[in-house]
């Protein structure tokens, strides 16, 4: 089923526990007093919808009632487009925003209500130099000019690459998007089945190859999307792809069964892989990164606006992201490090090399693929965003999938 979109029926497909103690929290007595009659209904994503982290919100702002749902992006862009209730909130990603906005599905959130956004990461308050606010998700994420009210309160963040098996493949080979496409690896390279990602990725190999020059692979002209197309179908039709995947496990276990020897991956997933003993690195393309954020947005009408606002800003305090910090994700604020364990901090944000006993295939000494943050921030090729096109490439990715 196609989930809703506001100009047609045609949407993309496909896009931690808590770690840490209470005692790092100090709960809002305001909170705890304004929030006891309300309740918190959200959905998104598993990798922050975690029954651990909503029962730490629950004890730490007093909110009477917590509940949350985990469902990929597509299914819950059709339930609150068709009419429904059942959520006060959505974690969503940033390029799916216009859909909600023109719809008038979400409501914005003031930076006011929220008492740690003070410490937000420069990278959603100051667009990009050279791109526009389309483009990058500082322009993406805010309702007015002023930049006072957020149409979605960022909670994650990455820049994706991809994973392949070091066993298998060399690291120069691996460090292109031009390794998803090549022939070498006919029949063991995975894309995602998100049409956003796939035809990104495929202009940012085009353009490496010599057969397109697109600045902004997010937003393609007509033109491009065509070529993009074109290039796709001969892969797939020439048996390129071992899977079209959508689901985390599902990639891990391709990439862990050595099916898959490439493919465009989420980080975690390569941890994942690790953690099992088996070799997965995650490469750093000479074309950069693809960068995405996940947060909060308000479903408009909620009667629980306050719970949600409370919710954002529990994000904001730091221990909520300690878990998905350690599975390669960043926070959106720079409190993480106040309440992270200080070597792991090291390791994930600032590049240094791993200390202490081995954790999840990470052993003495190893650096995390990439670099530090901000290595890997000053190395993105270009943000997720909705594109102009946006029916003419779907519509040409029906053509691929048909194909």
């Amino acid at each position: 089923m196609r989930p809703f979109h506001p100009s047609r029926r045609g949407f993309i497909a496909g896009a931690g526990a808590l770690a840490g103690s209470t005692s790092l929290i100090r709960p809002n007595r305001l909170w705890a007093q304004s929030l006891a009659d309300q309740e918190l209904r959200t959905v998104g994503l598993s990798v922050t919808v975690q029954e651990r982290i909503l029962q730490e919100f629950q004890q730490t702002s007093g909110v009477g009632s917590v509940s949350g749902k985990a469902d990929i992006f597509p299914n819950t862009q059709t339930e609150l487009l068709s009419g429904s209730t059942a959520y006060d909130c959505w974690e969503t990603i940033g390029e799916r925003l216009p859909a909600m906005t023109i719809t008038n599905t979400i409501a914005p959130i003031a930076t006011s209500d929220l008492s740690n956004w003070g410490d937000i990461r420069p990278i959603f308050s100051e667009v990009a130099e050279g791109m526009t606010p389309q483009a990058h998700i500082a322009g993406q994420i805010w309702a007015d000019e002023a930049k006072t009210q957020l149409w979605m309160v960022p909670t994650v963040f990455n820049f994706d690459s991809i994973g392949y098996r070091p066993d298998l493949v060399e690291a120069e080979e691996a460090n292109s998007w031009t390794c998803l496409f090549d022939d070498k690896f006919k029949g063991k390279s995975g894309l995602n089945v998100d049409p956003l990602i796939a035809f990104g990725q495929a202009i940012l190999a085009m353009n490496s190859l010599g057969l397109l020059e697109v600045p902004n692979p997010g937003n393609p002209s007509i033109e491009e999307i065509d070529e993009a197309a074109a290039f796709l179908i001969s892969k797939k039709k020439g048996g390129q792809f071992r899977a079209l995947w959508g689901d985390f496990g599902e990639l891990v276990n391709l990439l862990a069964s050595g099916e898959m020897v490439v493919a465009d991956a989420w980080q975690p997933a390569v941890m994942a892989v690790k953690a099992q003993g088996i070799p997965c690195a995650y490469a750093v393309p000479k074309e950069g990164y693809r960068g995405w954020a996940i947060g909060i947005s308000m479903v408009d009408g909620t009667p629980n606006a306050e719970a949600v606002k409370a919710y954002a800003d529990y994000w904001l305090s730091g221990p909520p992201a300690i878990t998905v910090s350690e599975q390669g994700y960043y926070s959106p604020t720079t409190k993480i490090k106040e309440v992270m364990d200080p070597a792991k901090y090291a390791f994930w944000y600032e590049g240094q090399p791993w200390t202490g006993a081995p954790e999840r295939g990470i052993a003495e000494g190893d650096l995390r693929d990439g670099g530090s943050l901000e290595e890997r921030a000053s190395h993105v090729a270009y943000w997720h965003q909705w594109p102009d096109e946006y029916d003419h490439l779907m519509m040409k990715w029906d053509e691929f999938l048909s194909a």
